[in-house]
């Protein structure tokens, strides 16, 4: 349960049902921060394909058609509610794919060292959601002891 402006907040997850799982803050921090780097991924793909090089068209169907691309395959495979539920090994594809994709593109416009943070930070975030994803109640708290 999270308590924000004096209300309690309950997530559903994996195995929860109609009422619901009680998510931990920093499940629900990681889940946030997998979000921001989904949005930040988009925005780095686009702006590596108004910057290409090109001009006119070729540059505006570069801006435009990365990020959509990438948005068409996540919303498929990778989103939470996608079409098909493919297997595990897939959806990591997909997401390394778009993710390191945005990582990549940030590269690609001259900034490595931020590209290197984000690739790491991606690749934590990942692994860290997907792991407390496949425990069987949904949410495992790690043993920080």
């Amino acid at each position: 349960m999270l308590e924000i402006f004096g209300r309690e907040w309950r997530m559903a997850g994996a195995g929860g049902g109609a009422a619901g799982l009680d998510a931990r803050p920093w499940d629900i921090a990681n889940e946030a921060l997998a979000f921001l780097l989904e949005i930040a991924a988009l925005g780095f793909l686009g702006w590596w394909g108004f910057s290409a090089g090109h001009e006119g068209v070729p540059r505006i169907l570069l801006g435009v058609g990365t990020p959509s691309l990438a948005i068409l395959v996540w919303g498929l495979f990778a989103a939470p509610r996608a079409r098909w539920r493919p297997r595990l090994a897939l959806v990591l594809v997909v997401k390394a794919l778009v993710l390191g994709g945005g990582a990549a593109a940030l590269y690609a416009v001259g900034h490595p060292v931020a590209a290197g943070v984000v690739a790491v930070v991606t690749a934590v975030n990942t692994a860290v959601a997907e792991y407390f994803r496949a425990s069987p109640s949904g949410v495992r708290s790690p043993d920080l002891s």
